[in-house]
């Protein structure tokens, strides 16, 4: 007599699934932190400070990749509204020395 297995495909509601179509709410000003990749760690603290001035800000060692080709640290700022936290990051994306920023 042959078992025969039913596979059965269970549905995993990801936290994608449930912020689909809503757009986050936050509370400002709140802490945020912008993972910001470039080449060298000196240019990338270099161009944090371009892009930030004066403000009070944390920068922190994240990782450096297997070839050693780019270095990541985290920036983390009190940002006061919306507008501030999307300046501060399209302004650290279109640094020269900025590769990518999440």
């Amino acid at each position: 007599m042959f078992n025969l297995k039913v596979n059965q495909e269970a549905k995993v509601e990801t936290l994608n699934d449930k912020l689909e179509g809503k757009k986050l709410e936050l509370e400002y000003p709140c802490n945020w932190c912008y993972k910001v990749i470039a080449s060298e760690k000196d240019a990338l603290q270099n161009a944090v400070k371009d892009v930030i001035n004066e403000r009070e800000h944390t920068l922190t060692d994240s990782n450096k990749s297997k070839s050693g080709k780019y270095v990541s640290m985290n920036l983390d700022m009190l940002v006061h509204n919306e507008d501030d936290r999307e300046f501060i990051y399209d302004a650290l994306k279109k640094h020269q020395d900025i590769k990518m920023v999440l």
